[in-house]
């Protein structure tokens, strides 16, 4: 069975020790000593840093926080972990998914839909099976070759006709008060992108942390983009990592594929010539 959006901890559990799984542990902090990952992870799990793994170079005034890796650099990275065409990526973390989500998406844009984000993180590994492990993974080298799908995304050129479009929807995956520019904690101008909507990602989740259920995130979805057209549809948050969240639960309702812009809004107000709505 191939899993594409989801996969819960009690299936994982039956799959412990398959050679052709490999799980991948998102949560912040490195993996070096005294870091969460070392401290206890899912038998087996290699790491993957935000930062260094799952971002480019930052480039002042130009990029967002979490740029984009080139395909080439993530490539190499995909190939340490020993991922191959058939192999059965599982991506968690401990904070609602917040970070898995961005491997998620990335290996769908190097073309391997083989991927999966571990429903409700490591608390549901820990609670269906009650181990862990401190022991790093270990994997061999793969010959992972990438079938890059650029159409994914979009870019702050593409963003700026979109948003004044009507058969679009462009949509923020940040919190409301975010949206709203009455708070920024995280970059140095508050607001949204003008004609965006709000749709705040942790909304896709129960109270304990797990996706919710298939047609309500369909509701959820088609409240705010109506009869949009899936590519149509457009993501975005404060660096390109949440939106994510948005983008796995939309294709997990059975609604389509929509797009990512990665830059997101830490990219759109490094040039002060974009607009910005909300914030004063």
């Amino acid at each position: 069975m191939k899993y594409t959006t989801l996969i819960s901890a009690e299936d994982l559990v039956l799959r412990q020790g398959d050679v052709k799984f490999v799980l991948v542990d998102c949560r912040p902090g490195g993996n070096g000593e005294g870091s969460p990952y070392l401290n206890g992870h899912v038998p087996g799990a290699v790491y993957a840093d935000l930062e260094n793994d799952l971002s480019g170079e930052i480039v002042f005034g130009k990029t967002g926080r979490h740029p984009l890796p080139t395909v080439e650099d993530f490539v190499e990275t995909v190939k340490k972990w020993g991922v191959d065409a058939e192999t059965q990526v599982v991506a968690y973390d401990d904070t609602g998914n917040s970070n898995a989500v961005r491997l998620w998406w990335m290996m769908r844009w190097v073309g391997h839909d083989r991927v999966a984000v571990l429903d409700g993180g490591l608390p549901a590994w820990i609670h269906a099976a009650g181990v862990i492990s401190t022991r790093p993974g270990v994997v061999t080298t793969s010959d992972f070759e990438a079938v890059p799908r650029p159409e994914l995304m979009v870019g702050a050129d593409d963003v700026d006709w979109i948003r004044k479009d009507s058969d679009y929807k462009l949509v923020d995956s940040r919190s409301a008060i975010r949206f709203r520019g009455e708070e920024e904690r995280l970059d140095p101008v508050a607001g949204h992108i003008p004609g965006a909507v709000s749709l705040p990602f942790e909304e896709n989740l129960t109270a304990d942390g797990f996706f919710r259920d298939r047609e309500e995130l369909r509701q959820r979805f088609e409240d705010v983009v109506g009869d949009t057209t899936p590519e149509h549809v457009i993501f975005y948050c404060g660096s390109g990592v949440t939106a994510a969240h948005n983008i796995l639960a939309f294709v997990h309702s059975g609604l389509g594929e929509p797009r990512l812009y990665p830059g997101s809004w830490s990219e759109w107000i490094a040039d002060s010539d974009r607009p910005v709505a909300g914030g004063g």
